[in-house]
């Protein structure tokens, strides 16, 4: 029973294309597959009856070097069996008319108490597969549009035949983004195989079309349009067959020229949100007519503090890990040690960048940018006026920016901001130092969020749905200076928890220009002043990030939300 709950919670079955469980299995890419994790992790620390489904990716993502100035893709070599246990359970799916055996892999994320939430991965790479189909699960996010499909018919219908196949009987399925959504149809075709399938009356197949919508749940993460898989119809059709599409047609609300994951996941939930409450309204906006909640992302809070901000909570919050909300509790801690749990943290990231071969000093201010690098985010921003942030850093004293992400390898402007951020550190020097770590995951994330000064954001609004390193950033003490969209429109409390560019009128480069400038002026007038000239202030604004941001932007939280609101729905 869950502790949110006087009944039993609901048994879950969250799927989802990634999952960050760990920094050695590389089963995920960013932010998607951190919050899965987190979601996860919470559900163990709750003991919540969830399981978590995915893909194996004997490939991984890619491993991101630095040379030349460039950002350099190579091979993940891993051996999954020294991490994971193969079941004996053998499922099969139909792609393109074949017959596709996937093998089960299973391992398990434990909470704070010893509760087990098993995580399933599915594998494609069986001698009795066609040599083609054995590569299915190799490779995460990485293919073209066909082998993407074929990936999200083994997730959402093989995924859900392993959990057939192992005995889990879920009350709900949570599909986490639209790449599981044919879980949701192949749902339907079960709920009308005694009434003619895609012949069903109309009766019938509303009722059916009732019947998987009281089971399933659908959250939406991205406002960009090209971040919602559509797939050709004719490619839809050869991969998946005739009568799954004629399915697919007759649902209401869809566009019968292509397979739109999203508006499929959409339309056969009972549930659906985004991921913070400005998400919620972009997403209202991008599919007119559908009711969508919002349910605003948190972060693991165990997980994402580091050690010595840990330790300092374990003695003035003594029960912080079993119940996150009592972060609240931070402002009572000494402004003193805030400041010297933090620069342990800081010294313990300046060594990890001169590990990399630069030269950066503990004694300095430091800004982190960490997030996958492509336009919109906009890593160059604080870089846009280098005569104006080299004057800044000669009236305050030498800046330290650390960057990190990586660009989809056919993300070309992705790749070269990454060339662009790089050439411009011969240009900045030596009024500011800049640093590019390669090979961004869990390790690097949480050393970056507990040991920079300042935290970063700064996306195109409204493109940023939530954003979650800024809320990890908080558990640290570290304060954000970022635009206003996504989760910091609920996080931002002027002069408290951090600093915010303010939206404007402009478009296109006038926006940048505009961003840009504000961007400067809070440095120069506001972020560097406090920092420099009145240390207890700003351990004050560091402290305050924790007891407001930390203690509310929690995957805790978060999942009770989904308790009693997302997974809810279908007792109604």
């Amino acid at each position: 029973m869950n502790p949110l709950h006087s009944t039993p919670s609901p048994k879950i079955a969250y799927f989802c294309m990634e999952f960050g469980l760990q920094n050695d299995i590389p089963t995920y890419s960013g932010g998607l597959g951190m919050l899965a994790g987190d979601t996860l992790r919470a559900a163990a620390d709750l003991s919540v009856p969830m399981v978590g489904v995915s893909l194996l990716y004997r490939k991984g993502y890619f491993k991101q070097e630095i040379a030349d100035g460039k950002q350099v893709e190579g091979a993940v070599h891993w051996w999954p069996e020294q991490y994971l246990k193969c079941l004996d359970v053998r499922v099969e799916v139909e792609v393109a008319g074949r017959t596709v055996a996937l093998r089960v892999w299973r391992t398990a994320v434990e909470g704070i108490d010893g509760h087990e939430v098993p995580v399933y991965l599915l594998d494609s790479d069986l001698e009795e597969n066609d040599a083609e189909d054995r590569t299915i699960t190799d490779s995460l996010y990485l293919g073209d549009e066909r082998y993407r499909l074929k990936q999200e018919i083994v997730l959402g219908m093989g995924g859900r035949r392993a959990l057939e196949a192992i005995g889990f009987e879920p009350d709900r399925f949570h599909m986490n983004e639209g790449h599981s959504s044919l879980l949701a149809l192949d749902l339907l075709e079960e709920a009308l195989a005694d009434d003619g399938g895609v012949e069903a009356d109309d009766a019938a197949f509303q009722a059916a079309i009732a019947k998987v919508k009281r089971r399933c749940v659908f959250t939406t993460h991205t406002p960009v349009p090209a971040g919602h898989d559509r797939f050709p119809k004719s490619l839809a059709t050869e991969l998946l067959g005739e009568a799954r599409m004629g399915l697919y047609a007759r649902l209401p609300g869809l566009q019968t020229t292509e397979l739109n994951m999203s508006i499929l996941g959409l339309e056969l939930s009972g549930y659906t949100f985004g991921v913070a409450q400005r998400h919620g309204e972009v997403s209202r906006g991008m599919f007119p007519g559908r009711e969508i909640h919002a349910i605003t992302n948190g972060v693991h809070s165990v997980c994402w503090t580091g050690a010595p901000m840990a330790a300092l909570f374990d003695e003035h919050i003594p029960h912080w890990r079993h119940h996150n909300y009592a972060l609240r509790l931070a402002q009572s801690i000494p402004l003193a040690e805030i400041r010297a749990a933090h620069q342990e943290a800081k010294n313990t990231l300046i060594a990890e960048v001169n590990r990399n071969g630069y030269e950066f000093s503990e004694d300095l201010f430091t800004i982190g940018f960490a997030r996958r690098s492509t336009s919109y985010k906009r890593p160059l921003l604080l870089l846009r006026d280098i005569r104006r942030l080299c004057d800044i850093a000669s009236r305050w004293g030498t800046l330290q920016v650390v960057y990190a992400g990586k660009s989809h390898p056919r993300d070309f402007e992705g790749k070269r901001q990454i060339e662009a951020l790089l050439r411009l550190k011969e240009e900045l020097h030596p009024h500011v130092r800049l640093a590019y770590l390669p090979g961004y995951n869990m390790d690097l994330g949480l050393k970056m969020v507990s040991g920079v000064d300042l935290w970063l954001n700064t996306p195109m609004a409204p493109l940023e749905a939530s954003g979650t390193s800024g809320m990890k950033a908080a558990h640290n003490g570290v304060p954000s200076l970022s635009v206003r969209d996504g989760w910091w429109c609920e996080g931002y409390i002027a002069g408290t928890t951090g600093w915010v560019i303010e939206p404007t009128h402009h478009a296109g480069e006038e926006a940048n220009n505009a961003d840009a400038g504000q961007l400067y002026r809070l440095l120069d007038e506001e972020v560097l002043p406090l920092h420099l000239r009145d240390p207890d202030g700003w351990a004050a604004v560091m402290r305050s990030a924790i007891a407001l941001n930390g203690s509310y932007f929690n995957a805790e939280r978060m999942l009770g939300e989904y308790l009693t609101r997302a997974y809810a729905h279908g007792d109604k």
